[in-house]
């Protein structure tokens, strides 16, 4: 039998969090358990961390199917598990966020419970939560290599303080034209970032739902909804620019009033590892300090 292979995934390393990463590796070590580290951060960790050593490397999600990886951990915010999704893509590889950013609404394991949450992926002893992605159809090459997003799919004006105008379909039929700075079409995962900034509604997982959030609607008495996730949503956006942003999470392309772009729910869904018994009510209510009041404290 194959020992457990588990992969190590971060964007950028820190002198702070080398403690961490030291804790990882060596309680990794200590339950026999093979690590890969993905290759663009391998010479920073060995130059940090001297005992490191030598550590196979992978850099794409054919190279960790092809190294039979069981869980990845990433090391990092909730940004670094958005990026970590592109690569575990439709693998069906588990995802565990350690938690080193501010939030952590998504990267729910804390620096004590380091040693723990490798125990229970050892043992098996944890829930995954499926979470649902958005896939954007667009004429030419937007975002071929990996068109969906797990938080959400905005646009947005890109060079001039003028607000534009966002043309909005749902299953073809006409909804409205956001006079904004942007718009936002959120995942239930991604209610809780910038759709919530924006004033729209948080959205429990599972919920079947997606968020239509504008960004600074000219017009008040426009607000965000919310539709059934089998819905398909065309956008189309107008103004007195040339170029315009298109983000998905973390990454963007430009795009013209050429594009024409369609949104709908992807055909796979990620899994990401949740130590019980927390859950997302508890989430929010500690992230979001809910039922605290500060003149008691």
């Amino acid at each position: 039998m194959l020992p457990m292979r588990v992969a190590i995934f971060t964007r950028v390393i820190k002198q702070a969090d080398i403690g961490c990463f030291e804790l990882v590796m060596a309680t990794l070590k200590e339950h026999k358990l093979d690590v890969t580290v993905y290759a663009p951060c391998k010479e920073q960790l060995q130059e940090l961390i001297p005992t490191l050593g030598e550590v196979d490397t992978f850099q794409n999600r054919q190279e960790l199917l092809d190294q039979n990886v069981r869980y990845l951990v990433t090391l990092g915010g909730d940004g670094t598990i958005l990026q970590a999704v592109t690569l575990v893509h439709n693998t069906e590889i588990p995802i565990a966020g350690i938690n080193l950013g501010r939030l952590g609404f998504l990267a729910g394991i804390e620096y004590s419970q380091i040693k723990t949450a490798i125990e229970m992926l050892v043992k098996g002893s944890y829930y995954i939560d499926k979470r649902s992605l958005l896939h954007v159809e667009s004429e030419g090459t937007l975002f071929t290599d990996a068109p969906y997003a797990l938080n959400d799919v905005t646009l947005h004006k890109r060079d001039t303080s003028s607000m534009v105008t966002i043309h909005a379909h749902i299953n073809g039929e006409y909804l409205n034209s956001y006079w904004a700075d942007g718009i936002i079409i959120a995942t239930p995962t991604g209610s809780t970032g910038y759709s919530l900034s924006c004033g729209g509604p948080i959205v429990f997982p599972g919920s079947g739902n997606f968020v239509i959030t504008p960004v600074a609607p000219h017009n008040l008495n426009v607000r965000p909804i919310v539709i059934s996730d089998s819905s398909v949503i065309s956008l189309q956006i107008e103004g007195r620019a040339s170029n315009y942003l298109c983000t998905l999470d973390s990454r963007n392309e430009t795009i013209t009033t050429e594009h024409r772009i369609a949104i709908r729910q992807a055909d796979f869904r990620v899994s990401l590892i949740r130590l019980q018994p927390r859950t997302f009510m508890s989430t929010i209510r500690t992230k979001l300090s809910w039922g605290t009041d500060s003149r008691n404290s």
